[in-house]
């Protein structure tokens, strides 16, 4: 199946969403939210089966299943060597992360303002605490990286950026460059790629992050849904993040710290948290073996969410709207935009409240209008969509005071 082969109706893939529907409904969420295949159902099943036949001693089963996450996120990272613990969210990680930090000795942190809320908020209140965060502009996006190399000092103990700006969809550039500067200075870099990763070009390899630290998970463009976040860790290092779970101690082997300190596992165990439900794992297993088996490599993923942005980007141009109620920079080429259209307009959360009451599911951030396809989508359906977001436009623009 070629990437253009996506676009027709009925979409192939949509079948194997049977559950979700997304052949009768136009989901354009899948920035937020991608919808489960149906194997996904099963890998729940599996869970809930080992569990009723092992009872305690499904963890064996478990964790093989958490090892075949790991190495599915580390195949669309491009770094089939990288080291990958797991969290329920990214925030978990973050927070573990961050606990791993010389923080009285290099007390700055720094960052931009263009974060999802996992860091921005995270920051913001480690901030009232006393610690020095620096916020770069994430805007223009097309010398960020240089930005937070110049803001990089003695003292600073991390940078926080992300691969893809969530209220943008631009992708950052000059990321290794970044990397090479925090070793020169002997500070972390973590890199959030929760909107690159499987949806637009990340490789650890070519960008020159073999010694960062990042973030991501599968609840958007992997399709893995909740519960399923990792935290690439560098190889070769060890670490005692202050926040530490037991399950640390299963590698630890033994390896007590001077004056019988708490010891921790090597690499990602370093990381490791404690006892979870393991269901999401099952689930991603399935779905990542899913993928596979449909051939949706990376590469394919990426060209067809270009060609669906190109039709809504067509589309929405068509629609001749007001640029003072909605518009999208065109300034911007397509191969630097991630997996999802964003359109300015004052209105935002109107019109995608009136979208959701035409069926059609999309998000706001802000002035942002957050348009996501995603591969079960068909063409007719994109355009569909976007037909109805030129009458939800139209409506908030009739309901406007007059101008006098």
């Amino acid at each position: 199946m070629t990437p253009r082969d996506f676009l027709n109706s009925p979409n192939r893939l949509a079948p194997h969403y049977s559950e979700f529907r997304v052949g009768e409904r136009y989901l354009l969420t899948g920035h937020s939210h991608q919808a489960w295949p149906d194997c996904a159902r099963q890998g729940q099943r599996e869970a809930w089966q080992d569990a009723a036949d092992s009872v305690d001693e499904k963890w064996p089963r478990a964790f093989e299943k958490a090892e075949q996450v790991r190495r599915g996120f580390a195949a669309l990272m491009d770094d089939p060597d990288g080291l990958y613990a797991l969290g329920s969210n990214t925030h978990e990680l973050l927070i573990r992360f961050l606990s791993a930090l010389p923080l009285k000795k290099r007390p700055r942190l720094v960052t931009t303002d263009g974060e999802f809320h996992t860091i921005r908020r995270q920051l913001c209140r480690l901030e009232e605490e006393g610690l020095e965060v620096i916020r770069v502009p994430a805007s223009p996006v097309e010398d960020v990286a240089q930005r937070l190399r110049d803001a990089i000092t003695d003292r600073t103990a991390a940078v926080l950026v992300s691969s893809v700006f969530f209220g943008s969809g631009r992708i950052v550039h000059g990321l290794g460059d970044v990397s090479a500067r925090c070793l020169e200075l002997g500070c972390e870099l973590l890199v959030d790629t929760y909107h690159s990763l499987n949806v637009a070009p990340f490789s650890v390899r070519d960008m020159g992050l073999g010694e960062a630290f990042a973030v991501g998970g599968g609840y958007k463009y992997c399709q893995l849904g909740e519960g399923n976040c990792f935290l690439r860790v560098p190889p070769a290092r060890h670490f005692r993040p202050v926040i530490t779970g037991w399950f640390s101690e299963f590698s630890a082997l033994g390896n007590k710290g001077l004056n019988d300190a708490v010891s921790y596992g090597q690499g990602p165990d370093a990381f490791a948290g404690s006892t979870y439900d393991p269901t999401s794992h099952y689930r991603a297993a399935r779905v990542f073996d899913f993928f596979t088996e449909m051939e949706l490599s990376p590469r394919i993923l990426r060209q067809v969410s270009q060609l669906q942005i190109e039709v809504l980007q067509r589309s929405f141009d068509d629609l001749d709207l007001p640029t003072s109620l909605i518009d999208r920079d065109r300034d911007v080429s397509r191969d630097q935009l991630a997996g999802f259209l964003a359109l300015t307009s004052p209105w935002a959360e109107v019109i995608c409240q009136e979208l959701r009451a035409l069926e059609v599911r999309t998000d706001f951030r802000g002035n942002c209008l957050r348009l996501g396809p995603a591969p079960y989508l068909s063409k007719d359906q994109l355009l569909i969509a976007m037909q109805r977001l030129g009458d939800a436009a139209r409506k908030v623009e009739t309901s406007l005071p007059s101008k006098r």
